[in-house]
């Protein structure tokens, strides 16, 4: 297959193995991600990664190259996979969402939320995961814009693989590799949490 990345900047650099691999980097390849993605587009590229998706053009362009058989990487800066669903809606004009939400339906396959927690059991960090996958009832949610089920959708989709951020938070507390106080901050529910701390939360908007 044939990999084209683009990033700001090129942490890793990798060698083509199984595939032909470019890497291009914001600032010294390209003057932009969507000019890049644009780019991109016209060179038969089987996998693209998008370093960021920071406005509504790289957006827009990673959702068409999806929508046209590309398998398409990319980051968000959100918190969940039912905010980063909204998060990717939300960019364009609310006369294109519509049709942006169809769009997205169709073409998304899955969303991971990261949290990374600081160690108490060694040197390190370690990641906490929101794993959403886009089964035909998940495209049903986004498509007719109620995000706000997608949560309950992930708790009884565990057998596709689904996981809820806070059940992973929870996993890794109960394991003695985070902390009560960081499970706490970075929790979803902080309801679920507070019982585990030793004294009164930190966050006062919580209390």
């Amino acid at each position: 297959d044939h990999i084209i990345t683009i990033e700001d900047p090129i942490e890793f650099v990798h060698t083509s193995r199984g595939c032909l691999l470019n890497q291009r980097e914001v600032g010294i390849h390209t003057k932009t991600f969507s000019a890049a993605l644009r780019g991109a587009l016209r060179e038969d590229p089987d996998i693209i990664l998008v370093g960021e998706m920071r406005d509504l053009e790289t957006i827009s362009q990673a959702i068409e190259a999806a929508s046209t058989g590309h398998l398409v990487f990319s980051t968000l800066h959100t918190t969940s996979a039912a905010k980063t669903v909204d998060r990717i809606v939300e960019v364009f004009p609310a006369e294109e969402q519509g049709q942006i939400r169809s769009t997205l339906a169709d073409g998304i396959r899955a969303i991971i939320s990261q949290t990374l927690f600081k160690r108490i059991d060694k040197k390190g960090r370690i990641p906490a995961l929101e794993i959403l996958i886009a089964t035909p009832a998940v495209r049903n949610l986004i498509r007719e814009a109620k995000s706000h089920q997608i949560p309950s959708m992930i708790q009884t989709g565990k057998k596709y693989g689904m996981q809820l951020l806070d059940d992973a938070i929870m996993e890794l507390f109960n394991k003695g590799k985070i902390s009560a106080d960081d499970a706490y901050m970075k929790a979803n529910e902080k309801g679920r949490f507070r019982p585990l701390l030793r004294g009164v939360p930190l966050d006062f908007t919580e209390a």
